[in-house]
């Protein structure tokens, strides 16, 4: 199996990790590296060039036939469907965190206590880095006080300007963090009630050419059914709002029990990039044990919902005014 990835740090640890799942399940395995045009130009993202940034040049593989699997990050994966590829899997979802990472010489850190919050470590005006309008806007309405900046590369060019001094801290994926082993970075993590993660934020999606069923099948082991109907249900609010990796939209959805047997629950939230105006949905749908492709309509159902609900407060205009902006 020939598996398509970037070539950062991260994006060949996300091809090796799939690798060795398909090793387990008795399949052998070729890692094919590319450059993909999110990993050579620099220029902030903006209106005309984010959708599929990232994401375009791997599924050309698939098309070419250079490969036969292709390795995402499932939140950098565009949300509009195309018949030639499917999504064969999204494995067991890593953390969905943010965290604030501080540069290598920052004073010493305390360990957060209760109800601190990782922006309790920045003084006024401090600088912050990060290339998400999510982010952006979420920082601003936490502490309106910061100037936050854009910031691009992967996530060793991102702490290499951090150390620079160019920013006082960055803002990272946890799930970048754990995989990369960097857990001694100085840094803090925000609480969900905080910082709402970007749609399929910590998880893997592995596509396959929609004609070829033998990688299908072999894809298919490794799907996580939790992971997916979560990652599911937040991509089709990012879907049905129009959203692309511009838009400051967050979305968490997870599985929990209750006296009401196993629910999907799900919250979203569309905001101003200054952080001003927020609109946020929460709702939830009860979903039938043993029952996949029932799961995947359900989770369906339940982004559609969510997202009718935020465009009736107003999500659309919200967005369009981002997109002016950008």
């Amino acid at each position: 199996m020939r598996i398509a990835t970037r070539e950062s740090p991260l994006a060949m640890w996300q091809a090796e990790h799939v690798a060795k799942l398909l090793k387990k399940h008795g399949f052998q395995t070729e890692i094919v590296p590319l450059v993909s045009k999110g990993d050579t130009d620099m220029r902030p993202i903006d209106g005309t060039r984010q959708v599929g940034l990232f994401t375009k040049r791997i599924q050309q593989a698939l098309v070419d036939d250079e490969a036969d699997v292709a390795v995402h990050s499932l939140k950098d994966l565009p949300t509009e469907p195309d018949s030639r590829f499917v999504l064969a899997a999204v494995p067991p979802r890593e953390s969905v965190l943010d965290a604030l990472v501080f540069a290598d010489n920052s004073p010493h850190l305390e360990p957060q206590t209760g109800a601190e919050s990782p922006l309790d470590y920045l003084p006024q005006g401090a600088r912050v880095g990060t290339g998400s309008t999510r982010r952006l806007a979420q920082l601003k309405q936490l502490r309106p006080d910061l100037e936050v900046l854009p910031i691009r590369g992967n996530v060793q060019t991102r702490l290499a300007k951090l150390n620079a001094g160019e920013f006082d801290a960055i803002v990272l994926a946890h799930a970048g963090i754990l995989r990369l082993e960097m857990t001694d970075l100085p840094h803090r993590l925000f609480p969900l009630d905080e910082m709402i993660p970007a749609p399929g934020q910590g998880a893997l999606g592995i596509e396959v050419r929609s004609d070829d069923a033998g990688a299908m099948h072999a894809i298919a082991n490794l799907n996580d059914a939790a992971a997916r109907l979560a990652a599911t249900a937040e991509r089709k609010v990012l879907s049905e709002l129009h959203g692309g990796c511009l838009a400051p939209i967050a979305c968490h959805a997870k599985l929990e029990t209750s006296n009401h047997g196993t629910e999907l629950c799900l919250r979203a939230i569309v905001m101003s990039a200054d952080g001003e105006q927020r609109l946020q949905e929460d709702a939830r749908i009860t979903v039938q044990p043993n029952d996949a492709d029932l799961h995947v309509a359900e989770a369906h159902e339940l982004g559609t919902l969510v997202a009718k609900r935020l465009r009736d407060k107003g999500a659309d205009k919200l967005i369009s005014t981002v997109r002016e902006n950008h």
